[in-house]
């Protein structure tokens, strides 16, 4: 009997090839769309979960001959990515909605959604590889090829979503992809890739969070690390730590802010060395290739964002759970509300929210 697997398809190249290939490897495939955009908010026509995706989605199965399905997911997202991203905006932190709907909308949701069909596994068109470790846990580990690789917004998936998570492509290059597309007559091998954030097509974070929070935190004080007032700002949802444009400060020279405080409705600003920290302390952790620290200190590579490359650090756990981060060269904008992802070699250890 053919193992079962639902595939997240968002009618782009990627999910759609590895539908396909799941299909070349014998599995039962089903073909989902994740319904996740809200009614008063509809996403661009080409974007990822845009209406256009559901009928490349639906064409894609066609063609495979394999049952699509359209699930609708809009509370889930809206509670676990939008009321998030913007409560995260109001309080001076720089969210990632991306691991959140990773985590709690793609994973939690649709797997309970997939196991309620009967299948074994789901998968999506993640750059990335699951690996299972001597120690039997399971671990994110990077795609074939990190200009595309996506581990570090999956460091939140746990244990039990990984070990029922199939991830396709991660054995290809982007290119490779694209003629996998090609070769197979699929309609979306040249269709190109959504880069925004899917429920803000226009980018304008702020204008997003104006219109769907309630009260907003009004004009502030731009201040410096000693409290001069430097200036007015026009609200904190507007700026981010390392920000230098936009900044409206006549100051002679560039000028980068270092600190937001929402208590008080500042943001601080300073030279571009005030923006390099040598460490930093993350909280909500979650691991993957190990149960934690145990007290050790451990050498490993962390990502602070997701372009960033990666630095050499030691991590040591505290006692109430969080992790101490100490690098070896100050980095450049470490940012409260982002995740930092622990890497040994090239998969996953665990990573955490920085405060």
């Amino acid at each position: 009997m053919k193992e079962k697997v639902v595939v997240g398809m968002s009618g782009g190249v990627d999910s759609s090839v590895a539908a396909c290939l799941l299909k070349e490897q014998g599995y039962e495939v089903i073909g989902v769309t994740m319904q996740i955009w809200q009614e008063e908010a509809l996403p661009a026509e080409d974007g990822c979960c845009g209406l256009s995706a559901v009928e490349d989605a639906r064409r894609v199965a066609w063609s495979l001959g394999i049952p699509h399905y359209v699930m609708n997911f809009r509370r889930e997202f809206k509670e676990n990515v939008i009321d998030y991203f913007t409560r995260e905006y109001l309080c001076g932190r720089t969210p990632n909605p991306c691991i959140a709907c990773n985590r709690y909308v793609k994973w939690e949701a649709l797997l309970s959604r997939a196991m309620g069909l009967g299948a074994d596994y789901i998968a999506t068109g993640h750059y990335a590889r699951i690996l299972k470790l001597p120690n039997g846990r399971y671990a994110v580990q990077n795609s074939v090829t990190m200009a595309k690789d996506q581990t570090y917004a999956l460091y939140n998936l746990t244990q039990e979503q990984l070990g029922r998570t199939l991830m396709p492509i991660g054995d290809y290059t982007k290119d490779e992809i694209r003629r996998l597309a090609e070769d197979r007559g699929l309609a979306v091998a040249k269709k190109k890739d959504s880069m925004e954030i899917c429920f803000i097509p226009d980018n304008d974070y702020a204008g997003f969070i104006e219109r769907t929070a309630g009260k907003m935190p009004g004009e502030g004080n731009f201040v410096d690390k000693d409290g001069t007032v430097l200036g007015r700002h026009k609200g904190i949802i507007h700026y981010t730590v390392g920000q230098r444009k936009g900044l409206s400060l006549a100051m002679g020279h560039p000028v980068f802010v270092t600190k937001i405080r929402p208590d008080k409705n500042e943001v601080v600003i300073g030279e571009n060395e005030d923006v390099f920290s040598d460490s930093l302390v993350c909280s909500d952790m979650n691991w993957q290739a190990a149960e934690g620290l145990f007290g050790r200190e451990k050498s490993v590579q962390a990502k602070i964002r997701y372009s960033h490359p990666g630095a050499p650090c030691v991590i040591t756990e505290l006692p109430d759970g969080r992790v101490l981060c100490r690098f070896e060269t100050p980095q450049r904008a470490v940012t409260p509300g982002q995740a930092v992802v622990f890497y040994e070699n090239d998969y996953v250890i665990g990573g955490g929210t920085i405060l």
